[in-house]
C-alpha cells in the first residue's frame, strides 16, 4: 500500500474545492450544454489525480496528472469564454481562473516528482502526513 493516498494531496483537495466553486458559479446558467462542458472539465481535474494515484505506479500517476493538467487548461479557457459571453460574474470567474492556474503549476511539479526528475517535494507540494497510523 502506498504511503500517501490521493485524499492527502493538497492538489487533489484544492481541485475538489474548485469543482464545488465551479458548480456554484454556474448554478443558474441557462446554457445547459456550456454548463455541462465546464463542469466536466472541472470534474476531470481531481478525478484524474485520484485515478492516477490509485494505479500504483509513478508512470501511471504522471500520465493521469498530465490529463488533469490538460483539463485545467480546458477549464481556464471555458471560464474566459464564459466571461466574454456574459454567462458568469467576471470577478468570481477570474478568481477560479487564478486557482486553476495555481493547480496547473502544482500538477507540473507533481509530474516532475512522479517522473523522477525531482527527488524532493518542492515547498508547498508535500503531501500531508498520513494521520491514520
Amino acid at each position: 500500500m502506498r504511503k500517501y493516498s490521493f485524499e492527502n494531496l493538497d492538489v487533489w483537495q484544492r481541485a475538489s474545492r474548485l469543482v464545488c466553486n465551479v458548480y456554484s458559479l454556474f448554478e443558474s446558467c441557462r446554457d445547459r450544454s456550456f454548463k455541462d462542458q465546464v463542469t466536466r472539465a472541472a470534474l476531470s481535474i481531481p478525478s484524474n489525480i485520484a485515478e492516477g494515484e490509485e494505479r500504483g505506479s509513478p508512470k501511471d500517476s504522471a500520465r493521469f496528472l498530465y490529463y488533469s493538467k490538460g483539463s485545467a487548461g480546458e477549464l481556464a479557457t471555458q471560464l474566459y469564454i464564459a466571461i466574454e459571453i456574459g454567462l458568469v460574474d467576471k470577478t468570481k470567474a477570474l478568481q477560479l481562473i487564478d486557482e486553476t492556474k495555481q493547480l496547473s503549476a502544482m500538477l507540473a511539479a507533481l509530474i516532475k516528482i512522479r517522473k523522477g526528475e525531482v527527488h524532493e517535494c518542492p515547498a508547498g507540494y508535500r503531501p500531508k502526513e498520513d494521520r491514520s497510523s
